[in-house]
């Protein structure tokens, strides 16, 4: 059983997490231990720079197979860069190109051939603004300039973004993996809050942003929210969305806003963001893959970001949120299997990857890299969580349940309060005394 303690009269109740927690979760972090996120691949190919002495010393110097991979990167990169009626240069080296709204790569799929974007649904009901704190954005919008209306901004994709991955036919998506089942010995480590056992129409959150420290370039650090559905076999369906550092994918250590979705457990369905045909983006305002600023410092200035995904109840499509009420788009429902109908459960959370590259364990940082207890200014949070009911109501979670699966590493601490609802707070520095 969860425990709960209740501290000084005025105080939230605070929940910690416990090894007892819901079989049910187990199994969906079991299955994320080596589906979800796994963008960390190891880099087998260097970037060809004209000279044999560049190659590792393991490989030979085949100019005709170079040629070729460069050919088949730069015909994928004429195919995913859309044209563009305008480009902004961000100050983190970004181009963002500013795409006509159904030239965008969502039109690509046969499903979407030919369409325009939906007119915006109905948001859910009690969805009204939630004692706001600082907002954080997205840097390439400081200096004012915007994409005009009509037109959808999508990050650039460089020949450097794929030429960092082992594969560019799998670039942009995450690599499945046999699942293990033993939790503990995996390299994707979690702290999460879950409910499940009833029927979820869309879920929200706002996400304390920081930018913690990534120690290896095959691995990541995340922020997010899951809607899930299916069986944890080879049937899952997910739609996440939040903020993540990750260096293979991004070549930088920017916390940046990211979507993934799949409708087969990662395997063949899905991407980042728009790396594939699918989410259909009707926002000119904001960037899939773009970095987030500004961002939470320790006994600082807190930011966060606002994130609400739900299920349209006129067209059954999903929809994504970011920020004060700026829809983003939204993913077609006829992507998806079960999910076509609701999700079975919805997570909230942090995960990293611990590669053990250095023969012990990394020290990537989770949230802002300091553990729950920390509390406020120090340790990352999720404030006033809520899912989506069967009427389009947003409703306060019941049942909430808490997982730490490498707790003296990362942890999770719950609560609840008037002003922030239902929260946690989260995170930790990876190895430390008690995390060798």
């Amino acid at each position: 059983m969860l425990t709960e303690e209740t501290i000084r009269k005025g105080h939230p109740k605070i929940m910690t997490s416990s090894s007892s927690s819901n079989s049910i979760i187990f199994s969906f972090v079991a299955f994320l231990l080596l589906v979800s996120s796994f963008s960390t691949t190891v880099v087998s190919e260097h970037t060809l720079k004209g000279s044999s002495q560049n190659l590792p010393a393991n490989q030979t110097f085949r100019p005709k197979q170079e040629l070729l991979k460069l050919k088949k990167i730069r015909s994928y990169l004429k195919k995913i860069n859309k044209p563009a009626v305008k480009t902004i240069q961000s100050p983190d080296g970004d181009l963002i190109d500013c795409v006509l709204s159904h030239l965008q790569p969502a039109f690509d799929h046969p499903q979407l051939k030919g369409m325009k974007p939906l007119e915006p649904p109905k948001r859910p009901k009690g969805n009204d603004t939630m004692n706001e704190m600082a907002e954080s954005l997205q840097l390439w919008t400081v200096s004012g300039e915007l994409c005009p209306e009509g037109t959808v901004p999508i990050r650039r994709t460089t020949e450097k973004d794929i030429l960092r991955t082992s594969s560019f036919r799998r670039f942009g998506r995450k690599i499945r993996r046999g699942v293990r089942h033993d939790t503990l010995s995996n390299d994707h480590e979690h702290a999460v809050a879950f409910v499940n056992g009833d029927q979820y129409y869309g879920a929200k959150a706002s996400i304390n942003v920081w930018t913690p420290r990534v120690t290896d370039q095959y691995e990541f650090s995340l922020s997010q929210l899951w809607v899930i559905s299916g069986t944890f076999g080879n049937d899952l369906n997910t739609i996440e969305a939040g903020w993540q550092v990750s260096p293979e994918l991004y070549g930088d250590n920017y916390p940046r806003f990211f979507t993934y979705w799949t409708t087969d457990a990662y395997q063949a369905t899905g991407c980042y963001n728009l790396l594939c045909s699918g989410f259909v983006q009707t926002n000119n305002r904001i960037a899939m893959g773009a970095a987030i600023s500004p961002r939470s410092n320790v006994n600082g200035r807190q930011f966060d970001i606002g994130i609400m995904i739900w299920k349209d109840p006129k067209h059954g499509h999903w929809w994504l949120e970011f920020g004060s009420g700026l829809l983003v788009g939204y993913w077609p429902d006829f992507l998806f299997s079960h999910l076509r109908k609701h999700a079975s459960m919805i997570q909230f959370g942090g995960e990293i990857v611990n590669s053990r590259s250095m023969g012990y364990h990394t020290s990537t940082q989770m949230g802002s890299g300091h553990f729950a207890d920390e509390g406020f200014g120090k340790a990352s949070y999720f404030r006033n969580l809520q899912v989506v009911d069967w009427d389009n109501n947003l409703i306060p979670l019941s049942n909430l349940h808490l997982l730490a699966d490498h707790p003296n590493c990362y942890d999770i601490r719950a609560g609840k309060n008037n002003v922030w609802g239902n929260y946690f707070y989260y995170g930790g520095p990876g190895r430390n005394s008690r995390c060798p």
